[in-house]
């Protein structure tokens, strides 16, 4: 889960990055929102299968989607990100990676009609993954950066209209997986609670001993099993 920094472009606008131990190189905005950890827990605790048709909400550069790519082969992948930029980077980052995927330039809380003109009707993807802007506002100190705040911060209604995206367009049986704040727990499993179960939950830990500080959230359309709670994972610093 490794991200090595890499030169710049000719303007220095944006640089080279490299992922998963090399495997996996990103061209990424130098200033605003940039790819790390959270993308790379993200992608690891996705489950997909060589065939499925797998969506990355908020794509940014690709990084999730991508990494996710470049461990299942086959994928039917489609990145959704809302900045006609970024997503540029994103087609652009596969195609470097030799990694098919299409990008689509779309609002996560856009309408359904909106999602059936991008080639994403309701109960046609096998499995979405996203890390939503988990910022919200008024709490926390907002960005001077416009694209990186647009990443970080979140409305009162965000993680709900995402979960209900993603939740339209999985088919029965899909699978959501997404990464959140962990103090912000009960507010996650209220939002998977209408038409999504079978919950599994990963806390994530900066070390063994401090508490979570994000938590890897797994639920199915329709399923019904228990809630399982994983045992946590360190990241390795």
């Amino acid at each position: 889960m490794s991200a090595t920094a890499g030169p710049a472009d000719e303007e220095g606008a944006t640089t080279l990055d490299g992922f998963l131990d090399g495997q996996l190189l990103l061209r990424q905005p130098r200033r605003g929102h940039r790819a790390g950890h959270d993308a790379m827990l993200l992608a690891a605790a996705t489950n997909a299968r060589p065939g499925d048709r797998v969506v990355e909400f908020g794509a940014g550069v690709g990084a999730a989607g991508l990494a996710l790519a470049r461990r299942v082969g086959g994928l039917d992948l489609v990145l959704v990100e809302i900045d006609a930029a970024l997503a540029g980077l994103a087609e652009e980052n596969a195609a470097r990676n030799g990694l098919a995927a299409r990008a689509v330039v779309l609002d996560v809380g856009a309408p359904a009609a909106d999602f059936v003109a991008a080639g994403l009707p309701p109960d046609s993807v096998d499995v979405v993954l996203m890390n939503p802007p988990f910022n919200a506002q008024g709490r926390h100190q907002a960005s001077p950066s416009a694209a990186r705040e647009r990443a970080h911060q979140a409305s009162a209604t965000t993680l709900e209209t995402w979960v209900h995206a993603a939740r339209r367009i999985l088919k029965p049986g899909g699978a959501l997986t997404l990464i959140w704040r962990a103090d912000e727990l009960d507010a996650v499993l209220a939002a998977v609670g209408r038409g999504l179960g079978s919950v599994r939950l990963v806390p994530v830990h900066p070390d063994a001993a401090a508490p979570a500080i994000r938590i890897l959230l797994t639920a199915v359309k329709g399923g019904r099993a228990p809630l399982v709670l994983a045992p946590g994972l360190v990241i390795e610093r």
